[in-house]
């Protein structure tokens, strides 16, 4: 008698992880988009043996999704084959940049095989004098910062090192009792979450959400009415109907000193001086297309991680979003900087990052035709989504080969048709951006605007009263 086959293990999808799955669209994949540069070249083998060996040592990537009547799973893929993950591919022509770049336009574009586990990786043996590698990993897989520190389990300190040692985490700054803390709601957040998509989108059809704000009462209530309540973001070139294929670009990498640099000057942060650098390019890039700023403020949805960093390789989704304001109606670029300053402040005095998550879980197990309204909601009020994840400030080898640079790009919600991306890798900063190709066919128009933008704040931070050059010392803080 046969031998009846074992059924594939298979456990549920978390809330969370499940509404990212259900927030993919023809027009808005739910996919981390990832491009690494190296010095040397990268075979093939080399490359498989180290994804099979590392990044193959987390279970979950051997697990596709399965979606039934009870519910969604991951479930053990009885017929994975690495070499369908793992791929080679080439460039056409000068295989230059402009090339790379289209390269991961049009993977960016590409959905991933919904039948095996959701993610692939494209090498690029011949780019430069070395290699590149593009990677794909779906959203409900894991947030940026999981997905960031998953790929670093895969590289190593020396091109050849004599034993394996875990990376430094000397790089993993943020307070975990600080994450911690902001964890210890979220139950609550879920909670009231599940309470309004219980009444079918009352906060749809109420926006100021007068009526649960009496009832329920508290910080809880008045954070997700603020979030809820915000007006849509106005319409502009860089919103409007979105199509099916992706444009990504990136720009020559920054010192990161020189944006400590500036970041000291005016009392801010890393995130804050790049954060006031892209709404220049952006300004820019309006202005040359014909709108009137004046006074006008768009909103990035900026993720904010809910877990301490060290246990982001367990996978999933656990961060929240906040509503930032872009100034990019106001001329002088320190003011810009000085609005997000206190922008970003208020933000982080608020737990509108905490009542995202849990709306997100309660999210994950509405019927559709409620999350998708729900989607569609949120993503009218914000223009772009920004996120920026640091790393470690040291050289780090891939199977033998140096990584020059790395870019990604996490994936846009509902009608929101812009991305952008910074990653702080040894002692740089890269930045990118990810756009819909009918609202920004192309997008290096605005990546070249970054560098003057960034410019002009480095200039005026070693200025003396914005005129004399800095004397010997710090520089200090200076009002516009």
């Amino acid at each position: 008698m046969a031998a009846t086959r074992k059924a594939p293990r298979k456990s549920p999808m978390s809330r969370v992880d499940q509404a990212w799955l259900r927030m993919e669209r023809p027009t808005n994949l739910m996919m981390i988009t990832g491009v690494m540069m190296f010095e040397t070249p990268v075979t093939l083998p080399g490359l498989q043996k180290v994804i099979h060996e590392r990044f193959m040592a987390y279970p979950r990537f051997r697990q596709k999704v399965v979606e039934t009547a009870t519910g969604t799973f991951w479930q053990e893929d009885a017929d994975f084959d690495l070499d369908h993950h793992v791929r080679l591919s080439a460039l056409p022509g000068k295989a230059d940049k402009a090339a790379l770049e289209r390269f991961v336009s049009q993977m960016a574009s590409t959905p991933l095989d919904k039948s095996k586990p959701l993610w692939q990786f494209d090498l690029i043996e011949k780019y430069g004098g070395g290699s590149a590698l593009v990677t794909r990993i779906h959203h409900c897989y894991a947030d940026g910062i999981a997905l960031v520190q998953v790929l670093l389990s895969m590289t190593d300190a020396e091109a050849r090192p004599r034993k394996r040692e875990p990376l430094s985490k000397t790089w993993l700054k943020e307070d975990g009792r600080a994450v911690r803390a902001r964890m210890g709601v979220i139950d609550r957040y879920m909670k009231l979450g599940e309470d309004l998509l219980g009444k079918s989108m009352d906060f749809y059809r109420d926006p100021t959400l007068a009526g649960v704000v009496a009832k329920e009462g508290g910080e809880i209530a008045r954070e997700l009415a603020l979030a809820l309540s915000l007006s849509d973001d106005p319409e502009t070139v860089l919103r409007g109907r979105l199509g099916v294929s992706k444009r990504v670009a990136w720009a020559p990498p920054l010192p990161l000193e020189e944006v400590k640099a500036i970041s000291r000057a005016f009392d801010a942060t890393v995130n804050d001086v790049l954060m006031a650098s892209m709404a220049g390019a952006l300004r820019s890039y309006m202005l040359e297309r014909g709108e009137s700023l004046d006074g006008v403020s768009i909103r990035a949805t900026v993720p904010v991680n809910l877990r301490p960093l060290e246990h982001a390789k367990k996978l999933g989704n656990h961060f929240g979003l906040v509503f930032l304001d872009l100034p990019v109606g106001e001329h002088h670029p320190v003011s810009r900087l000085l609005r997000v300053v206190e922008s970003m402040k208020q933000l982080k005095q608020s737990r509108q990052a905490v009542v995202v998550y849990g709306l997100l879980a309660a999210l994950g197990m509405a019927p559709p035709m409620v999350q998708n309204l729900a989607f569609e909601v949120f993503s009218r009020k914000a223009t772009t989504v920004a996120t920026n994840v640091p790393g470690p400030q040291m050289p780090l080898y891939l199977a033998g080969a140096k990584i020059a640079e790395q870019m990604f790009w996490v994936p846009q919600t509902g009608s929101i048709g812009l991305g952008v991306s910074i990653l702080s890798y040894n002692g740089k900063v890269h930045f990118g951006l990810i756009a819909d190709a009918k609202l920004m066919p192309d997008p290096d128009a605005v990546i070249r605007r970054f560098i003057p933008e960034f410019e002009k704040l480095l200039y005026i931070a070693l200025m003396d009263d914005w005129g004399e050059p800095a004397k010997a010392g710090p520089p200090r803080r200076i009002n516009p």
